[in-house]
């Protein structure tokens, strides 16, 4: 009777350790087989919208994305010299246009838009200069242009803005860019700082 009894609970004591080892493993895979979209969007830590250092480390990374899209683009030519040519032509898709028309602020809109932003998106170059967009003379004596900017070219004769492109970075009295249209291609510029009209910010 004794040997029986030992027994029974013996058997019983293998089952429930089985039984909690496949629980626990249950659960893992439940943990593991959350998409990372999910954990990240009710994770406290990540997600709180006061936190600077999250909106800064969010802001550096999408900066470098617009940069990384660009500067792969450099050396991308129009077939005829008439804004055309395959991948032009997908740049002005993005805003709406065909071949044929100018696509500096089409290629700009193009490099935001892969790296996952709505906005900017017009084939116009003026109108990816909102009053409320822009850096004002104070920030930019301050240093507050960053890489991922757009900044504007002036024209006197047509008296509006009448090309953008990006800032892969600033130093000093200069930036170099990563622009489109120019000279029929996207190309990297050093130009200076004084001869740019404008800067806007559509990250922060």
């Amino acid at each position: 009777m004794a040997t029986m009894h030992y027994l029974f609970f013996g058997i019983l004591s293998v089952a429930i350790l089985v039984l909690s080892r496949f629980g626990n493993t249950a659960v893992a895979y439940k943990k593991r087989s959350g998409s990372y979209a999910e954990l990240r969007s009710t994770s406290s830590e990540l997600e709180r919208d006061n936190d600077p250092s999250v909106k800064r480390y969010s802001s550096s990374g999408v900066r470098a994305r617009i940069v990384d899209f660009a500067v792969k683009e450099i050396g991308v030519r129009e077939a005829t010299g008439n804004n055309d040519g395959s991948r032009v032509e997908e740049y002005l898709t993005y805003v709406g246009l065909g071949k044929g028309y100018a696509w500096c602020a089409a290629f700009a809109s193009w490099c935001y838009g892969n790296a996952g932003l709505a906005a900017p998106r017009n084939p116009w170059s003026p109108a990816l200069f909102p009053v409320a967009r822009r850096y004002t003379a104070q920030q930019i004596g301050q240093g507050s242009v960053r890489q991922a900017d757009l900044f504007a070219i002036y024209s006197s004769s047509l008296q509006r803005i009448n090309h953008v492109g990006i800032v892969r970075k600033k130093k000093d009295n200069w930036i170099v860019t990563v622009e489109g249209n120019v000279g029929n291609q996207v190309l990297s510029k050093r130009r200076p700082a004084s001869t740019i009209h404008a800067f806007s910010n559509w990250l922060d």
